[in-house]
């Protein structure tokens, strides 16, 4: 049976390479920092979804949902502005994001293939973001930072798993399985060539 057979009752697939354990010190060390590059995670999650909906008009299976997920992620920007009010931290503007941008140079060309791998580079990003936010929270100790990073795992690993469920709308189950692997591959490649940064990628 396929490695990726066993994936869909969640749609999503596991990372092939976890974080290293030690690099959630860099966040706790530099923590303004990260919540700064948070917040715009946060919003360029929400654009992303938007531009999809843009992009690929005619997929009217997905949009509904696709806006829906913009909506949270807008949520969560506020969530996150609201916390760098608190501690006096100006938004920053936007800078570029390695890891995304490494991931995108895989993209395909063709409206079809560009269209599958951004929800599967989508699903991808949203489960590294989900294992990270669950790192910070089992090292944070404030209660409500702690709770704030421990839902917000929670629905990162849920937009991962609606990302690979909005390909399958479209796409046959090998087609979008093979392709996950084979982008997942990259994915820990990336990952394990990042420097480490107060950032959440």
């Amino acid at each position: 049976m396929p490695v990726w057979a066993a994936e869909l009752a969640k749609k999503s697939v596991d990372l092939i390479v976890a974080t290293d354990p030690g690099w959630v010190a860099q966040i706790l060390d530099h923590f303004d920092a990260f919540l700064q590059d948070h917040a715009n995670c946060e919003r360029k999650a929400s654009a992303l979804a938007m531009s999809m909906v843009v992009k690929y008009p005619d997929r009217t299976q997905i949009v509904p949902r696709l806006i829906a997920l913009a909506r949270e992620e807008l949520e969560h920007f506020e969530q996150v502005y609201r916390i760098m009010e608190s501690r006096g931290l100006p938004l920053l503007k936007d800078a570029p994001d390695p890891y995304v941008n490494q991931l995108l140079q895989h993209c395909r060309h063709g409206r079809d293939d560009r269209f599958l791998d951004r929800l599967l580079i989508s699903s991808l990003v949203e489960c590294r973001g989900a294992e990270r936010f669950k790192l910070i929270f089992g090292a944070l100790e404030e209660p409500e930072l702690k709770g704030f990073y421990r839902d917000l795992a929670g629905s990162e690993a849920k937009h991962g798993h609606q990302f690979a469920e909005m390909a399958l709308e479209y796409f046959d189950q090998g087609t979008v399985y093979g392709r996950l692997a084979e982008l997942a591959e990259a994915e820990s490649n990336i990952v394990a060539g990042l420097e480490w940064r107060p950032s959440l990628h």
